[in-house]
């Protein structure tokens, strides 16, 4: 295919400039790739999602604007303070209890904050350009061949590449373009939000915290900021309250919704509503597929969660990450690439699931509240398809601690099925705990009857897995608690391809010391102890005993 009037070609091209688009810009131009980024906005602009998630900040120091972050003045936020639950006073968990490298994030002003990510693409030789539009993207049969948009001068013009990513945020243009948008139907909600100032500050050491109080319609949420503003927001149920926004206004329904709060609305006695409320809906859905030939879906265009856990800009630099990586290994590996493509969905949709999960785990536990916003939310007893089992492995099992699973489970109240299994799971990691012999002695003198044997529903496959800027072969282990997967070394693969339900721990042993000399043995066969006690306390692998 021809693509009409088109004279500018390049290997990648990025639709929109927000955290998505700029860091998969950045991270393809630092590649050595010649990257086109068009954005539809002149930066700054505005953006609601000022809070973010310390998982954000190694991906910060990767694209190299941590120094300038830091400089801006941006509030560290070392956690979050909440109404919710059982509790009517105010609690607060910090990332510290979970993360000790990275024990804080900041709240961000979006407009500075997104135009240093863009202006950071731009020095790594992106070609940026503002105030263009892409209309559509361009296919030839399946695969995306370039864009059509129009520049600042509002002329058309088409545009070639490689591969285009679309990052147009909630705009999502491909998920538009080829219908592939799904709505969530549990997170049916629109949020209303504005800034104030003269907002006072939470107690220290609490101060820069976000604030998040349920209330009988819904949630809201309070953002300090460097400043001087405080971002507060309004969530509420879409279809029970977009008649009223059109019929009252965005402004009297938004401030007399805060009214009905207990502790916001006297934080914001004597603040100042600077600007006029805005109205955000349809804030939750996902695409699928998220890979074609050709192009590649990031942030918001692919996914958007509830935004409980302020989760939007963590997912959009991630994506992002992910994205340049896949694009880099398919310019180099054809073959390889079509791999990763379901590769790059489902490590995307594991961290959306997450969050997906542990904010419906959350609005589950707010039971005290008697309402339609909250009866309608309270789905953990009823719903075959989240098992009060799989909702805990889903926000606890495998997952990088963020300090909220704990939390619910102390201040929630939980329904009884779901208590009932995170005693059922913990018990059966003590019964291991206590069955497995956790002396090497122990070991020693068990290994010629233990025989372990692969627990059900275990499957080994090789995969491509993530590396250094590009993916690679490798192993990854799925499990009934674990659908989604995790990579595991050469060693555990090997051992794992050897587990027979016959061979005993002697046996397996034995394999593998024949292929290791003298000096590497001892710590190999340490290496391979620890590796079976944690498949065994993992549910991996099972233990069998002829005598039993």
């Amino acid at each position: 295919m021809t693509l009409p009037n088109s004279n500018e070609q390049f290997d990648i091209i990025v639709i929109g400039g927000g955290p998505a688009g700029s860091t998969t810009a950045t991270m393809l131009a630092k590649y050595g790739y010649s990257v086109l980024l068009l954005e539809r906005s002149e930066f700054p602009r505005d953006h609601v999602g000022e809070s973010l998630l310390p998982a954000s900040i190694p991906v910060l120091e990767e694209l190299g604007v941590i120094d300038e972050i830091r400089q801006a003045g941006f509030l560290p936020k070392w956690g979050a303070t909440m109404i919710w639950g059982v509790d009517k006073d105010p609690w607060s968990w910090h990332f510290r209890e979970t993360n000790e490298q990275y024990p804080y994030s900041y709240q961000v002003w979006r407009p500075e904050f997104d135009k240093i990510l863009l202006d950071n693409s731009r020095n790594h030789g992106v070609d940026v350009r503002e105030g263009h539009r892409v209309l559509n993207v361009l296919f030839d049969g399946s695969k995306a061949v370039g864009v059509q948009y129009t520049d600042s001068y509002g002329y058309s013009n088409v545009a070639s590449a490689e591969y285009i990513v679309d990052a147009s945020g909630q705009q999502n243009l491909l998920g538009s373009q080829l219908k592939t948008k799904r709505e969530d139907p549990f997170f049916r909600n629109l949020a209303v939000y504005g800034y104030y100032t003269g907002v006072p500050k939470l107690p220290e050491p609490d101060q820069n915290n976000i604030f998040i109080e349920s209330y009988e319609n819904g949630w809201t949420w309070n953002i300090p900021l460097h400043n001087g503003f405080n971002s507060v927001g309004v969530v509420v149920d879409c279809d029970a309250n977009q008649s009223s926004i059109q019929e009252y206004g965005a402004q009297k329904f938004y401030t007399e919704e805060l009214s009905k709060t207990s502790y916001m609305s006297k934080l914001l006695q004597t603040a100042v509503l600077e600007s006029m409320p805005s109205v955000v809906k349809d804030w939750s859905y996902s695409c699928s597929p998220m890979v074609g030939d050709g192009y590649i879906l990031v942030g918001d265009a692919a996914c958007f969660i509830d935004p409980l856990f302020s989760s939007g800009v963590h997912l959009a630099l991630m994506s992002g990450v992910l994205s340049s990586t896949y694009i880099n290994t398919s310019m180099k590996d054809k073959t390889l690439g079509l791999a990763c493509r379901e590769v790059y969905e489902s490590l995307y949709m594991k961290e959306y699931g997450h969050f997906r999960e542990l904010a419906r785990l959350f609005y589950s536990s707010n039971r005290s509240v008697e309402s339609y916003f909250w009866e309608a939310r309270r789905v953990l007893d009823n719903d075959s398809s989240l098992s009060p089992r799989s909702a805990f492995i889903q926000a606890v099992a495998g997952q990088s601690a963020r300090g909220y699973e704990r939390v619910v489970l102390q201040h929630g109240d939980l329904p009884k099925s779901f208590v009932g299994s995170i005693n059922r799971i913990e018990s059966e990691v003590r019964r291991r705990a206590e069955q497995f012999p956790l002396d090497e002695d122990s070991i020693v003198l068990e290994g010629a009857t233990l025989i372990p044997k692969l627990a059900k529903g275990v499957v080994l496959e090789r995969k491509p897995v993530l590396g250094e800027g590009i993916f690679d072969w490798g192993y990854v282990l799925t499990t009934l608690n674990r659908n989604n997967g995790i990579e595991c070394s050469e060693l555990v693969a090997i051992l794992l391809s050897k587990v027979d339900g016959e061979s005993t721990l002697d046996d397996l042993l034995a394999l593998f010391r024949e292929r290791a000399s003298e000096d590497d043995w001892p710590t190999l066969r340490k290496a391979l102890l620890n590796s079976v006690r944690l498949l065994y306390m993992d549910g991996v692998i099972e233990r069998f005993d002829p005598k039993d």
